[in-house]
């Protein structure tokens, strides 16, 4: 899967082009919230507005942390690679998410689109510069990092609490929540990313996430529809499920 390189922004898989955000249709999800106009305005001047087709990597582990993104639409996957080849998935982000907070000068993990996306791209020296005069917007990347911290929490219940039907319970209902928050349908769920990433995330089996979905329909708990989109029939159901009851 073929890296993300402004050098090579007009091939098939990615387009970039200067674009102000003030009239941003996400904007209240992002990062950029707090500022006021001329706020936006500088910052304006220092991101890129980065098209990605699916399946494309933004930036690998190990590359050098010279950049931040914010996700404007689209999914992306983050994960690691385990020293024999095995990959742990440990997020999948969405409108409003930030990408690339990094503690060291190098990137910790793998940040791959799912779907197609489009992202703002901030230079890391440039915004850390920006951050300095701009304290909301700090405060704001602050909340952002406890968020990313709550959820690798919940990551970790997952993977080391929860049966195979309790993670893949919890999974649809984390997706809900994330979609109800931002303002959309929290039903039907809206599942874009395979079989195999949602068994790289969980820590189990393709074949085993297969056949938890297969008996939660025939259960009658969800439905499965067109263009990637489950129907939760039993919402209390699902919920007694995740939590084991």
């Amino acid at each position: 899967m073929p890296p993300f390189d402004q050098g090579r922004a007009r091939d098939k898989s990615a387009t970039i082009e200067m674009n102000p955000c003030g009239a941003c249709p996400v904007r209240s999800l992002t990062v950029c919230a707090a500022l006021d106009p001329e706020e936006l305005r500088r910052l304006a001047d220092i991101l890129q507005t980065v098209r990605i087709e699916a399946n494309h990597t933004i930036f690998g582990e190990g590359d050098a942390a010279d950049a931040l993104y914010n996700v404007t639409s689209g999914t992306v996957k983050l994960y690691k690679l385990l020293p024999d080849g095995r990959r742990q998935i440990t997020g999948f982000l969405i409108t409003g998410d930030f990408i690339g907070l990094a503690l060291n000068e190098s990137y910790a993990y793998t940040a791959e689109t799912v779907t197609g996306c489009t992202l703002c791209r901030f230079p890391r020296k440039k915004l850390e510069a920006l951050l300095d005069e701009f304290p909301k917007m700090q405060r704001r990347l602050f909340s952002m990092a406890s968020n990313e911290l709550a959820a690798a929490q919940d990551q970790m219940l997952l993977l080391g609490r929860k049966t195979a039907k309790e993670k893949i319970c919890s999974f649809l209902l984390m997706l809900s929540q994330r979609a109800a928050r931002r303002g959309h349908k929290d039903n039907p769920v809206h599942v874009p990313m395979s079989r195999a990433d949602i068994a790289d995330y969980l820590g189990l089996t393709t074949e085993t996430v297969s056949r938890t979905f297969t008996q939660l329909k025939t259960a009658g708990i969800i439905s499965l529809q067109e263009g990637n989109k489950i129907q939760i029939a039993g919402m209390d159901a699902l919920y007694d499920m995740a939590e084991g009851c």
